[in-house]
């Protein structure tokens, strides 16, 4: 392991491949209980396992932390990530190359579709108090931004794009049971594509358990995760959308 490439998992002193693991299983808690809990990290190659925790959450169900050593290696030359592809730009720069490059406001959507009512997304990317120190999309004086909430449906997401001239509909999905937050967005893309064609807006999604290398797949331009910045949201739009006017 020379060039170190090649690692483990940490947890006491280096290499010694420890890791913790939590997962719930349908057995009321006891002994048999914990003894399930190890044949299942054990099968995944955890081992020695400790259950270093559990309690019952519901009638017939217990939740547990395991620890334990797993044998496994990562290979860092076969990991592969998105990488950005753009600057990251200074409001300063978002709103110049806005002004110089559409000679008007950009105009930004942002909404919860389906079911979701999670806002705290789109709000930390929207709303001016922003995230992580950065001020969300409405400081930017170039956008024209509409927050259209929780809950807002695709045909009237659709609907308002046409009726706005968006540029770029940004959504949050933050609720991902059964994949909900998969299906939501192949519908949305699956819409804006049917109404509007070529002509459809820019479309962003976002939420912490999105791949980024997802994008094509799901048929939208862009897909954010955990811990994005309304900056960098930013600076995608002015990449994507007036691209030969970005500040080098």
């Amino acid at each position: 392991m020379p060039d170190g490439t090649i690692i483990r998992p940490y947890g006491d002193t280096t290499g010694d491949g420890m890791v913790q693991l939590s997962f719930t299983l349908p057995v009321p808690t006891g002994p048999r209980a914990e003894g399930a809990a190890l044949q299942l990290a054990n099968k995944m190659g955890i081992e020695p396992a400790m259950v270093v925790h559990s309690h019952a959450i519901d009638a017939g169900y217990t939740f547990f932390v395991v620890y334990g050593s797993v044998r496994h290696l990562v290979d860092l030359d076969q990991v592969h990530v998105e990488e950005r592809a753009y600057p990251l730009l200074t409001a300063g720069e978002v709103n110049t190359a806005i002004r110089t490059g559409l000679h008007r406001e950009l105009v930004v959507l942002g909404a919860c579709i389906g079911t979701d009512a999670h806002t705290v997304g789109i709000d930390a990317i929207l709303n001016v108090k922003g995230f992580a120190g950065e001020k969300g999309l409405e400081y930017y004086r170039e956008m024209a931004v509409t927050n259209l909430g929780a809950q807002v449906t695709v045909p009237e997401l659709v609907a308002r794009a046409r009726a706005d001239r968006a540029d770029a509909v940004l959504v949050s999905q933050v609720v991902t049971q059964k994949d909900a937050h998969l299906r939501n967005t192949r519908e949305l893309a699956a819409a804006f594509r049917e109404a509007m064609g070529e002509e459809r807006p820019l479309l962003v999604v976002g939420g912490p358990r999105f791949d980024p290398a997802m994008a094509a797949d799901l048929g939208v331009d862009k897909v954010f995760g955990r811990g994005t910045t309304p900056g960098e949201v930013a600076s995608y739009l002015i990449h994507a959308l007036i691209p030969e006017r970005q500040p080098a």
